[in-house]
C-alpha cells in the first residue's frame, strides 16, 4: 500500500489497522490451524503456517517494525547502541565507528592519525534478542490516524529539545505468538541497499554534481574532526575555492578510461540491460541506473572499471566491498565461510573509513555491516529479493489509466485481466496471457534462431567436425579403444604421441569401414552405422542458436548486436608429454576461451548435432590469473587451430570486458542462465554435463600493510576540485 498509495496519503505507521485482518489470520493458522483435504493421500491434515520474516525497502521497514529509521539511532539492529556522528557542516549523521567490531587485539584500534583521531577501546554490542525488543515496546501506547498540524505547515519550536524516541510504536506483528521468538523479524533489503551504496561510490569516483560525497562541506568537518588537514580548502580572496586532490580523487582522463570501459561492455542475452545506455561519455557520469544496473555494476562492473586508474590500496579495498556484494548473492553459500566473510566486510568498511570522507558513511554502508548476520540464520539473500515485487508493483502501476483514482484503476485491470485469462482457457489456439514463456521452452536441445544458410564446406574442416562428434560420443567409446589397441599392437615401439596422431588421423575411415562390414547384423546399434557413415555433405549454418538455456551468436551476427553472445568456454582433457615429447606425464583439465566464427548443424541421416567452430585462445600466450584474481585472454592469439570444433551442448557462455589496464587484453566474465521448470528440468547441476567453472574472480588477498604511512593526497595528478 505504501508503495502504491504515495505521498502524503501514503498509511505509514497506519499500514497496521490494514494488515490487522491477515495477522488474525496467521494467528489462526499457527494455533490451532486449519483443516485442510489432500487429495494424493485421501486424508485430512492440520494446516499450520507462519510468517518467519518481511521484507520491505528501508523506509517501510520502519513503518512496519515501529523502529525510527532516522536519526542517531537509524540503525535498527544496532538499536540504541548505534554510533553515529553529527556533521555539522553536511547537516547529517553519519554511521562509522566500526572498529568496535573488530577483536579487542586488532592493531586497527590503536591508530588515530587515519580515523577519527580516537584509539577504539569500546566493543559492539550484540544485536538484542526478540524477547528484549519486546519488552521495549510491550508497553508503548499508539494511536492511529493522521492528525492535522497548527496550519502553518511547521512545527513550533519550543527550545526544548525532545528525548531520543527509537520505537515509534508497538506492530501489530508482535501480536503473532512466536513473533519474539525469531532472531530476525524484518529483513533487510539487500536490493535497495547494494542500489545507495553504489551510487554513492560512483558519485563519489566521478564527481558527479549534486550527488558527489567530497564537497567543500565534508571537507571543512575533517577540519573539525582533526583529521586529514592536507585535504583542507583552499580558499582564494574573491575567488574560488580549491579542494585538494584527495586520494579517491579521479583526473579527467581517469574518468573517461572509467567510463569508456563501462560504455564498451556488451553483455549476453538476458544478462543485464544495455549498459552503455548508462554512461555519458560527454559529461562523464552515470544516470538512470536502475536496481538491477546497480547490482549488475557493484557486482561485476566497477572492480573491472577501476583497474590501473587508482592507487593499489584504495583499488583493492572497492574491490572487496564489490567481491562482498557478488559473493553475498550467491545461491549455494557454506555455512563455514559466513564468519570470515563478517569479519573481511568489517575489515573492508574500516579500511573505507582510512580513505573515504566521512559523509560516505550514511545508514546504508553501515547495515552492509549486518546483512551476514541475516544470512546466518535466514539462508541466502536471493530468497528474499525484492525484485520480484518491484517488477510487479511496476506491472499493477501499468493498470492505472485515472491517475485520480490509481487504487480503482488497479483492481478493474487486475480482475479483467484474471476474466480473461479464464476464458482463453475454452478458447482453440489461444495463448495464455498470463506469465510469459521462456525463450528457451523447446530449445534446450538445439534450436537456430537467426541466419540460416545451407553451405558444403570444404573436405578437412568437414572431417574436422565429425571427428569431434566421434570423440564425444558414448556409443563410439567402445570402437575407440578398440582403434587404439589395433594400432598399438600393429605399431610396436611407435612412441604414444605418434599412436595419438595416427588415431586422430584414421579413426574415422576405420569406423567407416568396419559400420559397412557390419551391414545386415542386427546387433549393431543404428545409432553407430548413422555415425560411422559420416555426415551428409550439406550443412546447415546459423548466425545465432539457442541450447541449453544460451543463445549464441558467430562473432559477425555480434558485430551487428547490442549484445555479446559469441563468446565460449569449455574444459578439456589435454595430455602433457614429457621433454623427450614420447612419454605421456599427465592428463591436465584446463578452460579454453574462444570465439565463436560459425554454427553448424551436421546432419547424420536422423541425427542432428550443433557443433561450434571457434577461435581459441592460446592457453601458453594469452591466457593468465592476475595478482588481482581476473582472468586475463589476449584475444589476437590464435591457438590449437587443429581443434577449431567443439560440441555446442558441452559449450558454456563467456562474454568478455575490454581491460582498462593493460590495451588489447579482456577480462574473462561468466554468463548466467536460468532453466530451471523449461523443459521439465529440475537440477540445473544434474542436467550440466560439465564440470564446474572456476570463479570468474578469486579474490584480493588481505592487506596487512602498515596503516601508518597512509597518503591522502594524490601526486600523480592535480586536478582537484574548484567551487565557486
Amino acid at each position: 500500500m505504501s508503495l502504491l498509495i504515495q505521498g502524503p496519503k501514503q498509511p505509514g505507521n497506519d499500514i497496521d489497522i490494514y494488515l490487522a485482518p491477515l495477522i488474525e489470520d496467521m494467528k489462526k493458522l499457527w494455533s490451532p490451524g486449519v483443516e485442510v483435504y489432500d487429495a494424493y493421500s485421501g486424508e485430512n491434515f492440520q494446516l499450520r503456517a507462519m510468517i518467519y520474516c518481511t521484507i520491505n525497502d528501508f523506509p517501510a521497514y520502519g513503518n512496519l517494525s515501529g523502529y525510527s529509521t532516522k536519526g542517531a539511532n537509524a540503525c535498527p539492529i544496532c538499536e540504541d547502541d548505534t554510533q553515529s556522528f553529527w556533521l555539522t557542516n553536511c547537516k547529517k549523521n553519519v554511521y562509522m565507528d566500526h572498529r568496535r567490531y573488530l577483536p579487542k587485539n586488532h592493531p586497527y584500534r590503536k591508530k588515530k592519525k587515519v580515523f577519527n583521531g580516537k584509539t577504539e577501546e569500546r566493543t559492539a554490542r550484540k544485536p538484542l534478542r526478540g524477547e528484549t525488543v519486546f519488552s521495549r515496546v510491550e508497553n508503548l501506547n499508539v494511536t492511529f490516524g493522521k492528525f492535522k498540524g497548527n496550519g502553518k505547515g511547521k512545527r513550533k519550536r519550543t527550545g526544548i529539545t525532545p528525548p531520543k524516541i527509537i520505537w515509534k510504536k508497538r506492530s501489530i506483528f508482535w501480536e503473532l505468538p512466536y513473533w519474539k521468538h525469531l532472531q530476525v523479524r524484518h529483513c533487510l533489503d539487500i536490493m535497495h541497499i547494494e542500489k545507495n551504496v553504489c551510487e554513492s561510490l560512483i558519485a563519489l569516483l566521478l564527481n558527479i554534481k549534486g550527488k558527489s560525497k567530497d564537497e567543500i562541506n565534508v571537507r571543512e568537518d575533517m577540519i573539525e574532526m582533526g583529521i586529514r588537514p592536507e585535504l583542507a580548502p583552499i580558499r582564494n580572496p574573491g575567488k574560488r575555492t580549491y579542494l585538494p586532490v584527495a586520494c579517491y580523487t579521479m583526473s579527467k582522463d581517469e574518468k573517461t578510461k572509467f567510463c569508456k570501459c563501462l560504455h564498451g561492455v556488451k553483455v549476453p542475452s538476458g544478462y543485464s540491460a544495455n549498459i552503455k545506455k548508462l554512461v555519458s561519455m560527454k559529461e562523464l557520469k552515470l544516470f538512470g541506473m536502475k536496481s538491477h544496473d546497480c547490482h549488475v555494476l557493484m557486482a561485476h562492473m566497477i572492480p573491472i572499471a577501476i583497474r590501473g586508474i587508482l592507487p593499489d590500496r584504495i583499488r583493492h579495498t572497492i574491490t572487496k566491498l564489490c567481491l562482498f556484494f557478488n559473493m553475498i548473492h550467491s545461491k549455494v553459500i557454506d555455512p563455514e565461510v559466513l564468519d570470515s566473510w563478517e569479519s573481511d566486510i568489517i575489515l573492508t568498511l574500516c579500511q573505507l573509513e582510512m580513505y573515504f570522507p566521512p559523509s560516505f558513511f550514511d545508514v546504508m554502508v553501515h547495515l552492509t555491516s549486518h546483512i551476514v548476520r541475516e544470512i546466518k540464520y535466514c539462508g541466502p539473500v536471493f530468497l528474499r529479493y525484492m525484485y520480484p515485487f518491484e517488477r510487479y508493483i511496476g506491472v499493477l502501476k501499468g493498470y492505472v489509466r485515472n491517475r485520480h483514482r490509481p487504487e480503482g484503476s488497479i483492481v478493474e485491470g487486475y480482475a479483467t485481466e484474471e476474466v480473461i485469462e479464464y476464458c482463453t482457457d475454452y478458447l482453440q489456439g489461444v495463448n495464455s496471457i498470463g506469465i510469459p514463456k521462456s525463450r528457451h521452452e523447446g530449445r534446450l536441445v538445439g534450436s537456430g534462431t537467426i541466419g540460416l544458410k545451407k553451405i558444403i564446406p570444404n573436405r578437412e574442416d568437414l572431417q574436422l567436425a565429425h571427428f569431434t562428434v566421434l570423440q564425444h560420443m558414448t556409443i563410439i567409446a567402445p570402437y575407440i579403444n578398440e582403434h587404439k589397441r589395433t594400432l598399438e599392437l600393429s605399431n610396436r615401439g611407435r612412441s604414444n604421441r605418434w599412436l595419438v596422431k595416427e588415431h586422430n588421423k584414421t579413426f574415422s575411415q576405420w569406423l567407416k569401414d568396419k559400420v559397412r562390414a557390419s551391414y545386415g547384423i542386427d546387433s549393431v546399434d543404428q545409432a553407430v552405422v548413422h555415425l560411422g557413415n559420416g555426415p551428409e555433405d550439406l550443412v546447415a549454418t546459423y548466425q545465432g542458436y539457442d541450447i541449453n538455456g544460451y543463445t549464441f551468436y558467430t562473432n559477425q551476427q555480434d558485430g551487428k548486436s547490442t549484445l555479446q553472445n559469441s563468446g565460449v568456454t569449455v574444459i578439456a582433457s589435454t595430455e602433457v608429454y614429457g621433454d623427450s615429447h614420447d612419454t605421456r606425464v599427465r592428463i591436465a583439465k584446463e578452460s579454453y576461451y574462444g570465439v565463436i566464427k560459425e554454427i553448424w548443424e551436421l546432419k547424420y541421416d536422423s541425427i542432428i548435432i550443433p557443433m561450434l567452430k571457434c577461435k581459441w585462445v592460446d592457453n601458453q600466450r594469452g591466457v593468465k590469473v592476475d595478482n588481482d584474481g581476473f582472468t586475463v585472454v589476449d584475444l589476437s592469439t590464435n591457438g590449437y587451430v587443429s581443434e577449431p570444433f567443439i560440441l555446442a551442448k558441452q559449450a558454456t557462455q563467456v562474454f568478455y570486458v575490454e581491460d582498462p589496464k593493460e590495451s588489447g587484453k579482456h577480462i574473462v566474465m561468466h554468463s548466467k542462465r536460468h532453466i530451471l521448470g523449461i523443459d521439465d528440468v529440475v537440477d540445473e547441476e544434474e542436467y550440466d554435463q560439465f564440470d564446474e567453472l572456476p570463479p570468474f574472480s578469486i579474490g584480493i588477498p588481505s592487506s596487512n600493510d602498515d596503516v601508518d604511512d597512509t597518503i591522502y593526497l594524490r601526486s600523480d595528478h592535480n586536478e582537484g576540485i574548484w567551487i565557486s
